[in-house]
């Protein structure tokens, strides 16, 4: 198989792997919130927070964490009061808040600034992969907002609910990464007043015909994938597409998706992070992250097949290192740094992405 031929089937199989359901082979809540990590306390100073997360449970708790070195308190705030509070290191399960679209917390310490935290998941009907692209520490300190920027999988099967909260939440742009015959298959629904902006990251083609025949062929596929994502033409169109709505304040929130979420919306969201100064571990964890957000879905679609052909299209349906890694050596053979793919794929020149990390980052 030659390079080109395995691109092109590459993106095929991405494209029908992916569809919204996972379709496989014929063989086989109240309170809004405003738009914005721009939490009461987040520009108070540098945040010593290391690590911090917030986790909602199906029986309406939440699990705060975090870890800061050096403090002896933290406060923890939730609807304008303190609801638990630790020392340097913490985990707290807090109970019999109200509900809400989304519930924030606080983490207050007793000196530098505070952090403005939700669970990462966007609880929807009818997206399982619907989640916040920030949230994460960057190599220096600062924090990625949360609030600004999601990533999700495919949104036609959003209820009128679905799409009431979103609009709460202030989403009023969602860029589509998927190829025509998936837009066409499966149109997005996207709250009132929200802008939909097409940018094909595989640009579909009738050439897109061929299947894996076994699991090592799929895999390989899917790393070749991710290589034509970082210096595929299309794809150099497309994510230079949503950057540059991304940079433009009046368009957040932001939504990116494909169908699955994984792929080219992980890429999307491996390349803002790096820009932003996440380290690599970080967002590794954010790609992989999409295995458990995906997990029941992805476990019902190959129990639907015979087990040979589930074996082959396992590695379709998952992310692993080795994909999101070959897009960031792709870009060290192709542009020689990630400064110069954010310059010549992306468009982002120094002063574009000092302005995103100023929008975007706190701390």
């Amino acid at each position: 198989m030659t390079q080109m031929t395995r691109v092109r089937a590459s993106s095929y199989a991405l494209a029908a792997a992916l569809l919204a359901g996972l379709a496989v082979p014929a063989a086989a809540a109240a309170a809004p919130h405003a738009p914005t990590g721009h939490g009461p306390a987040s520009s108070h100073g540098r945040i010593p927070f290391t690590a911090a997360t917030v986790t909602a449970h199906d029986n309406g708790s939440y699990t705060v964490e975090w870890k800061a070195p050096g403090l002896r308190h933290v406060a923890v705030r939730a609807n304008g009061r303190t609801v638990a509070s630790g020392g340097s290191a913490g985990r707290v399960t807090v109970r019999g808040l109200p509900a809400a679209d989304r519930q924030w917390f606080d983490l207050v310490p007793e000196r530098g600034g505070s952090l403005h935290l939700a669970d990462r998941l966007i609880r929807l009907q009818g997206a399982v992969n619907f989640r916040d692209a920030g949230g994460y520490r960057t190599a220096d300190g600062h924090w990625v907002k949360m609030g600004e920027i999601y990533r999700s999988d495919a949104l036609d099967k959003l209820t009128p609910a679905d799409l009431a909260k979103l609009r709460r939440l202030s989403v009023t742009t969602v860029f589509d990464l998927r190829m025509e015959s998936e837009r066409a298959a499966a149109p997005d629904r996207v709250p009132a007043g929200a802008t939909h902006v097409v940018a094909d990251v595989l640009a579909g083609s009738p050439t897109f015909t061929a299947m894996p025949a076994t699991a090592a062929e799929a895999e390989a596929m899917m790393v070749d994938g991710e290589k034509f994502m970082v210096s595929g033409a299309t794809a150099k169109k497309a994510y230079r597409t949503v950057f540059s709505g991304i940079g433009d304040d009046s368009a957040r929130g932001v939504v990116f998706h494909c169908t699955a979420g994984k792929d080219r919306t992980g890429w999307a969201n491996a390349a803002l992070l790096t820009a932003l100064g996440v380290p690599r571990s970080t967002v590794m964890a954010d790609y992989l992250a999409s295995n458990d957000y995906r997990a029941e879905a992805n476990a019902a679609a190959l129990a639907s097949m015979p087990a040979a052909q589930a074996a082959v299209y396992k590695p379709l349906l998952d992310v692993r290192p080795a994909y999101l890694n070959s897009g960031f050596q792709e870009i060290s053979e192709t542009f020689g740094s990630f400064g110069a793919y954010e310059k010549q794929a992306l468009g982002l020149d120094a002063k574009d992405v000092r302005a995103l990390k100023r929008d975007l980052l706190v701390g």
